[in-house]
This record gives structure tokens, C-alpha cells and sequence, in this order.
């Protein structure tokens, strides 16, 4: 910490690091801390060793380092429980689903990854928007079909199309690929974040530019029966109704309005590449 933090122009330079936090709490044991947890004893700052017996009492010093403990014991001694802590962590299991399915804290979540997937998303455009006008040529094919069609539309062509898109994509990222999306779809790394992160970012010195007060929102998010009829259009009746096995997605400039991305097609990117047995099992059933 002193490596870290002691630093020339620092706040406290040539200061103890404690200075820059009101409490110190080491060998937490994640993510053994937000349930059971351990036992909490004083830890003697010269020698690194541990006090016999536990800590007892609701009192706990200031420039004292801790050891062990829980979450709940924790936030009984500084006052603050649930939506009034704020939980910064780097792993998504460990720090962030934890303290948030079993505190109840707010969480903010660092990516480092963030900054090289930003780096794609602005850079490779191009590749976003091929993307989606391959998603609106699948589409296409199957508009405007309902139960008496009994052809099956070629899409042989465009699924290539989007397995070639896909795999430029994913080097564009790296070897191991994006951490977030994969070709239209989302990662399970991604969901959890959505799921469990109310704030994410690529480092915590972000929040340097905001105030203490300031309100972080995100936008609304949008089901799939409402990304893909929109606000003055009539209901559909029963009727009426066409079978809808694809809609039409958002270009990247949709997206960068601020606009939600409609249901992307519904064919599983796994497939892409095993054309001759997809169509086999199709014909079986």
C-alpha cells in the first residue's frame, strides 16, 4: 500500500497509507465474508501477528488494523447497511454477485478488459454495421412466412456472411475474444454484469470526475415485444398475427443514440459453423 499510495503530490505524502481510509480490514476471506465469515481480531501493525480471542464490542478504532470478520458484523460497527454501501470489487462471483445477493450493497465492478472493448466497438464500426444488415437480410427471408408456407428460405449464404463477420470480430479482440458479446449475442460474463454491477467501469479513478452526490442511471431497457413494434403502431390481432422468428436489429448509430438494439436473430452462433449438420437434424425432425 505504501508502494501504491505514498507517492510525491500525494494527499499524504510520506504519511501513513491509513490515513486515506477511516477503517482497515485484511484476510477477508471472500467470499467466505459476506456469509459466515471469520473470527475478527486485532492485528499488531509491527509484527503482523494476530491477538488472541475476537474483537468484542461495537466500537472499533480508526487506525487500528482488523483481521477476518464478516459483512454483517461490519456493517454494524460503521453504521451502514444495504443500499447505503457502496461495494467496489474486480470479480464478478467473489465481490460482486456476493455482496449484492447476500447484503444487499450497492456494487461497482472494475473491467480492466473495458478500455481495449471500447477500442473495438469505436474503431471496427464497420464491422458492427455489417453485422446488422446481415441480421436484417435473415430477417427478411422469413417476414413475411406463416403456417401455410412450406418452403424453407436459403439463408446459407448470409449465415456465412455472419460466421465470417463474427470471426473478424472476435480477433479484433484477441485470441481469447471479447469479454462481452459474442457476434450478436451477449457473454454469460456480460449478463452477470448487467444482472449484479449497478455501476461498472474500467478503473475506479473514474469516479474522480463525479461528485459525491452525483446520481448514476442507466437507460432503460427494453423487452423484445417493444423493441420491435413501436409506440404509434396498431396491436396485432390474433388473427393477424405472423409467426415472428426474426426482427429487425438497430445500426450502430441507433445504438449510439442511445436507442435499444431490437431481438438479434435467432440463430444460435454455434450453428453457424456446422451448416451440413444443422440441416440434417432439420430434416430428421
Amino acid at each position: 500500500m505504501s508502494y501504491l499510495l505514498d507517492l510525491p503530490g500525494a494527499p499524504y505524502y510520506q504519511q501513513n497509507w491509513q490515513k486515506y481510509f477511516d477503517y482497515v480490514f485484511v484476510d477477508a476471506r471472500k467470499p467466505l465474508f459476506f456469509g459466515e465469515g471469520t473470527v475478527m481480531r486485532h492485528v499488531d501493525k509491527l509484527t503482523g501477528r494476530l491477538s488472541l480471542g475476537h474483537h468484542t464490542g461495537n466500537i472499533i478504532q480508526k487506525d487500528a488494523v482488523y483481521s477476518g470478520g464478516s459483512s454483517e458484523v461490519l456493517s454494524k460497527l460503521i453504521g451502514a447497511k444495504g443500499r447505503d454501501v457502496l461495494y467496489v470489487g474486480d470479480h464478478i462471483f467473489g465481490d460482486v454477485l456476493k455482496s449484492k445477493k447476500l447484503r444487499g450493497w450497492r456494487t461497482f465492478l472494475i473491467v480492466p478488459e473495458l478500455k481495449d472493448e471500447l477500442g473495438v466497438w469505436t474503431n471496427k464500426k464497420d464491422l458492427f454495421e455489417k453485422l446488422q444488415t446481415y441480421d436484417h437480410e435473415l430477417s427478411e427471408l422469413y417476414l413475411h412466412m406463416d403456417s401455410s408456407n412450406k418452403d424453407r428460405p436459403n439463408v446459407d449464404k448470409v449465415k456465412r456472411s455472419i460466421q465470417e463477420t463474427i470471426h473478424s470480430m472476435e480477433m479484433s479482440y484477441g485470441t481469447t475474444g471479447s469479454l462481452f458479446r459474442s457476434g450478436s449475442r451477449q457473454t454469460f460474463f456480460s449478463s452477470q454484469v448487467v444482472r449484479y454491477a449497478d455501476i461498472y467501469a474500467g478503473t475506479m479513478l473514474n469516479l474522480l470526475f463525479y461528485p459525491t452526490f452525483y446520481m448514476f442511471r442507466a437507460p432503460a431497457m427494453l423487452m423484445p415485444h417493444e423493441s420491435t413494434v413501436k409506440h404509434d403502431s396498431e396491436p396485432v390481432l390474433e388473427e393477424k398475427r405472423r409467426v415472428p422468428t426474426m426482427s429487425r436489429g438497430l445500426s450502430v448509430e441507433g445504438i449510439y443514440r442511445g436507442e435499444e438494439p431490437g431481438q438479434s436473430h435467432d440463430v444460435d452462433d454455434d450453428d453457424l459453423g456446422d451448416e451440413d449438420s444443422s440441416e440434417k437434424s432439420s430434416n430428421d425432425s
